[in-house]
């Protein structure tokens, strides 16, 4: 068995100053102002779209996002309705097979310290879990059938794309102290690196 933390990574991204001309043209549009276009005029512009709430206009850029996280974190990640997934599938990946390591992965739980009674608890429920996981599989059931055993703290892959605004919407729910420890582990860091990239659009989200 083997022990991960989670992760993502940005697959797509347009050019931060693409998007910014892309965004200001479809703004002023609604309000016939593209006269006003010039070299340096869309950051200013869109500060002032995103501050007075006319976020449809940020709908015209998209982002996509491979996260490697627990499954019980795609579950939550799956409820947000404007965005497309591809999602790892248990029912077709056999985790006996070399290609897997022959074993399953998971994922460390962020809220149990590692060497603590709670954690080895886990870790011998995760290792209960991969080894009749693979019993099931020896005594001839088909990987989707054998699923049936595996672990909330499965790890699985999931790519997610969404435009700006609905991404906007994610990481305010997601990265909220309110929000599962495990969720906020993985959109944290992706709210950090997106304000580095496109600060314009995401350096209003807090972490509160």
């Amino acid at each position: 068995m083997k022990i991960i933390d989670p992760s993502h990574e940005i697959l797509y991204l347009p050019n931060p100053e693409e998007v910014l001309k892309i965004i200001e043209i479809a703004g002023r549009t609604c309000y016939k102002s593209e006269h006003k276009i010039s070299h340096d005029s869309a950051k200013e512009f869109i500060k002032r779209i995103v501050k007075s709430g006319h976020e449809s206009v940020i709908e015209h850029s998209i982002c996509t996002v491979k996260f490697i996280c627990d499954r019980g974190v795609t579950h939550e990640l799956v409820r947000h309705r404007l965005a497309a997934y591809s999602q790892e599938s248990t029912r077709y990946a056999n985790y006996s097979m070399d290609r897997f390591g022959s074993e399953i992965t998971v994922i460390r739980p962020c809220f149990f310290e590692q060497g603590s009674p709670k954690y080895n608890a886990w870790k011998k429920a995760m290792e209960e879990a991969e080894k009749r996981y693979m019993e099931l599989l020896r005594l001839g059931a088909r990987p989707e059938e054998a699923r049936s055993v595996l672990p909330n703290s499965l790890k699985a892959e999931i790519v997610m794309s969404a435009n700006f605004r609905e991404w906007r919407h994610v990481l305010r729910l997601r990265c909220s102290k309110r929000a599962h420890p495990q969720i906020r582990e993985i959109m944290i860091p992706l709210l950090k690196e997106l304000q580095k990239k496109v600060p314009i659009i995401f350096d209003d989200i807090t972490r509160a």
